[in-house]
């Protein structure tokens, strides 16, 4: 008679790879297969090109203009290897961007979608997050420019492109690394005041956006309430904790008051 396995519950409860068992001093089979599937589809998601024409029916269908930019990166094999190349325009998309505001004291924010290291996370998710909170931020009276579609991206992108619309704040949807458990996880990054030569501790990250993980609504809800306080504060970043947020936990520290 063989013994119940004592892990079965646990599993059902995490993605992560626990109590897989042992042939001698190996993996079983079946679980090695496994991770060789998942190394396959994170392998598959940083290699994947954005679907930019997909992209832009998408948002057209949402009724938002779009803006298709690319970074300074020529190719994937550049934007792996060159992670500062992802961080800025291609001269002439900066060119571009610099006339698309015509009132530049207007916008509150700006949105940039961009595949970072996961195109099928952005292809997945960025439109579901953005059809759940704009009809809220319209309602409020914030004002957004063009939603900025961004070919080999990485989230300082967000930074000279808010500069150049002279949008208050940068909102930045992008795929994060891919995981052996999630190759399709997104990422959120606010940045207020964006502009060239922004670092990580300026910024505000929501990340792990996915029906797995943190659900499209409740992302929504939080950048919403994320958006209002870094207006209302004028900051993003360290000094913006969501735990000390209106209506969440008590912070462990208190920021920076208003």
């Amino acid at each position: 008679m063989t013994d119940a396995d004592p892990w079965a519950n646990f599993r059902r409860l995490t993605p992560a790879r626990i109590g897989l068992g042992h042939v001698g001093g190996s993996l079983p089979t079946g679980a090695h297969l496994a991770f060789q599937l998942a190394h396959a589809r994170a392998r598959d998601a940083v290699h994947r090109t954005l679907d930019v024409p997909g992209m832009l029916a998408g948002l057209h269908q949402l009724k938002l203009e779009a803006i298709p930019v690319h970074s300074a990166a020529r190719d994937r094999l550049a934007f792996l290897q060159r992670p500062d190349l992802g961080r800025r325009l291609d001269s002439e998309c900066s060119s571009r961007l610099s006339g698309a505001n015509a009132d530049a004291k207007s916008l509150d924010a700006v949105f940039v979608v961009a595949d970072g290291l996961s195109a099928a996370a952005v292809e997945r998710h960025a439109l579901p997050v953005l059809a759940a909170l704009l009809p809220t931020l319209i309602r409020e009276g914030w004002r957004f420019g063009p939603i900025v579609v961004a070919e080999q991206g990485r989230v300082a992108l967000g930074d000279e492109i808010g500069e150049l619309l002279a949008a208050r704040l940068a909102v930045v949807l992008i795929g994060e690394r891919p995981g052996l458990s999630s190759p399709d996880s997104l990422g959120i990054y606010l940045t207020w005041d964006p502009r060239r030569g922004r670092v990580d501790a300026d910024r505000n990250c929501i990340s792990n956006v996915r029906p797995g993980g943190l659900g499209y609504a409740a992302a929504a809800e939080r950048l919403g309430l994320l958006m209002t306080e870094a207006r209302r504060r004028k900051l993003t970043g360290v000094g913006l904790k969501y735990d000390g947020l209106p209506g969440q936990p008590a912070p462990l520290s208190e920021g920076p008051l208003p």
